[in-house]
C-alpha cells in the first residue's frame, strides 16, 4: 500500500470489515494479531481521516427493487449543483462529475415505482441545464453489492476470512423488508455499527428480538453491512465508468470474467446503450490504460468501451463527500 498515512495493518482492518463489518474489536483484533486498544484506534483514525462508514444497506436486487444508473449531460458550470441536489435525495447513490466536469453519473435506488417517475419523469426532464439524459436500469450484478472489493487483492489469509465470515445468505430464501424493520434499519443504515442495547432502544424491541431480526435481514440477503471509504487512502485515487458492450452470446461471460479482475469494484448488466457497467478503479491514468488495453482489452466478446473517469465523487452509497482542498 503506498500511503504515508495508511499501512498494511489499516488494509486488513479495512478487509476484516468487509467480510464482517459488525464484528467487535476484541474478534477483529484477535483475528488481526494486534490488540483491542490498536484496532479501536486505527477504526477511529480511518473514520476520520479516511471516509470510513459501516452502513447497512437494502440489497435492491435480492428485494426486487429497480435500479437505474444515470448519465445526465449538463450545460458547463452547472453539473457540480445538479450533482450536489441529487446527492440530497436518500434514493440516489455513487454520485460523480465525470467529462471534465459537464456529466453527472449517479446511480438511483427507489423503494417504489413512484420515487423513479418523479425523478426521471418529472424533475430531471424540466431541469433546462440538463440536456441529456441516458438510463441505463441494472439487469443482473456480476460483482459489487455484499461483495468487497478488498478481498480481492488478499490482505487475509482464507484462515482469517473464516474466522470472521458471518452466516451466508441463504441461497433463494425471500428477502423481505417489513414494515417493522424500518425503525431498525433506520438506525443501522445510518451506523451499520450500532449496539444491541442501541438498536432495541431505538425499536422498542428486547435486544434478543433485533439481534434475532437483524440475523435473519443479513442471512435472506435482504440487507448487508456495507464499508464505505476513500480509495485513494489505499493509493487509488482514479475511479472510472466503463460502458461496455459485449456480444449478446458472451455478456454473461464477459461479465462474470470482469467480476474476477482486481480493478473492478462494480460490475452489473445492463439495459440502454450499452450492455455492461462497471467501476473501475486505478492508481492513475497509466494503470487505467495498462487495464484497458490489457485484461479488458483481450476479453473476448468486448465489441466497445466507452472510459469516463471520475473527475470528482460527490456521494459515496449513503453520503455525501465534502469538497476535496
Amino acid at each position: 500500500m503506498e500511503s504515508g498515512a495508511f499501512d498494511a495493518l489499516d488494509l486488513r482492518l479495512l478487509a476484516a470489515l468487509e467480510v464482517d463489518g459488525r464484528a467487535s474489536f476484541s474478534t477483529l483484533a484477535s483475528v488481526l494479531g494486534t490488540s483491542d486498544r490498536t484496532v479501536a484506534r486505527r477504526f477511529r483514525r480511518l473514520c476520520a481521516e479516511g471516509g470510513l462508514r459501516v452502513v447497512a444497506v437494502r440489497d435492491a436486487e435480492r428485494l426486487g427493487q429497480d435500479q437505474w444508473m444515470l448519465r445526465l449531460r449538463c450545460v458547463p458550470d452547472t453539473a457540480s449543483a445538479i450533482a450536489d441536489a441529487l446527492a440530497k435525495r436518500p434514493d440516489t447513490a455513487w454520485i460523480g462529475l465525470a467529462s471534465g466536469g459537464t456529466e453527472v453519473i449517479c446511480m438511483t435506488r427507489p423503494r417504489r415505482p413512484g420515487d423513479y417517475d418523479d425523478l426521471l419523469l418529472g424533475k430531471l426532464p424540466r431541469t433546462p441545464s440538463v440536456v441529456e439524459i441516458r438510463a441505463h436500469q441494472l439487469l443482473h450484478r456480476f460483482y459489487g453489492g455484499p461483495s468487497g472489493w478488498l478481498g480481492k487483492s488478499g490482505p487475509l489469509t482464507a484462515e482469517e476470512t473464516g474466522a470472521l465470515r458471518p452466516a451466508p445468505v441463504v441461497p433463494g430464501g425471500t428477502a423481505v423488508v417489513d414494515p417493522a424493520d424500518e425503525p431498525l434499519l433506520a438506525v443501522l443504515e445510518a451506523d451499520g455499527r450500532a449496539t444491541y442495547p442501541e438498536l432495541a432502544r431505538a425499536t422498542g424491541r428486547s435486544e434478543s428480538s433485533v439481534k434475532r431480526r437483524l440475523a435473519a435481514l443479513l442471512a435472506s440477503g435482504a440487507a448487508y453491512i456495507d464499508v464505505e471509504y476513500h480509495s485513494e487512502i489505499l493509493g487509488y485515487p482514479l475511479a472510472s465508468m466503463l460502458w461496455i458492450t459485449a456480444a449478446p452470446r458472451a455478456l454473461h461471460e464477459v461479465g462474470e470474467a470482469l467480476a474476477a479482475h482486481e480493478q473492478i469494484a462494480f460490475a452489473s448488466a445492463t439495459a440502454g446503450p450499452s450492455n455492461i457497467v462497471v467501476t473501475a478503479v486505478a492508481r492513475g491514468t497509466a494503470d487505467l490504460y495498462a487495464y484497458l488495453s490489457g485484461p479488458l482489452g483481450r476479453l473476448a466478446g468486448v465489441e466497445h468501451v466507452e472510459a469516463t473517469p471520475f473527475l470528482r465523487r460527490v456521494k459515496q452509497l449513503t453520503y455525501r463527500l465534502p469538497p476535496r482542498g
